[in-house]
């Protein structure tokens, strides 16, 4: 049974240091099992080190990191008389922002070496490298793009 009018996206509160819902959905992704003090003191200590490196606003770098991470298109599995084929789609806006926070979370946590010692200093660093264009974030969203590009023969699939 189909679910009947729409529903309502919750609007989430601002954050209470920068007055930014971005940082909200980036706290609310970086907390785990619940805890958002402690992932609000993880992101708040990498805003921190962020400043302290770049010598900017850390919400200015954030934003820039999330401009240059979100995708504009995306492939997405469709059947066609037996056969599976990657059809490219475009994102729309909100699914965008929340694609981006989510792969620099994911590739911070993938970031390996002595200076990475702690969560706050790899996020740190992931969204720095993702506004000057590099680091895994980036990465993913270029090679999401070129497998949209190698398949834009089956647009026409698009349902």
């Amino acid at each position: 049974m189909p679910r009947s009018g729409r529903i309502r996206k919750r609007v989430l509160p601002k954050d209470p240091i920068y007055q930014s819902r971005l940082v909200t959905r980036l706290i609310n992704r970086v907390m785990e099992r619940g805890k958002k003090t402690v992932a609000q003191k993880l992101v708040y200590q990498a805003f921190e080190q962020m400043k302290k490196e770049a010598k900017k606003d850390p919400l200015d770098v954030f934003q820039a990191a999330l401009e240059n991470v979100k995708p504009a298109m995306e492939v997405r599995s469709r059947r066609v008389g037996g056969a599976s084929y990657q059809v490219p789609i475009p994102v729309r806006g909100e699914k965008k922002e929340s694609l981006a926070i989510r792969w620099l979370v994911q590739a911070a946590k993938a970031r390996v070496g002595k200076e990475y010692r702690s969560f706050d200093k790899k996020l740190a660093a992931e969204i720095l490298a993702a506004s000057k264009k590099e680091g895994g974030a980036v990465r993913r969203k270029e090679e999401i793009h070129k497998v949209a590009d190698a398949n834009k023969a089956f647009a026409h699939f698009r349902w």
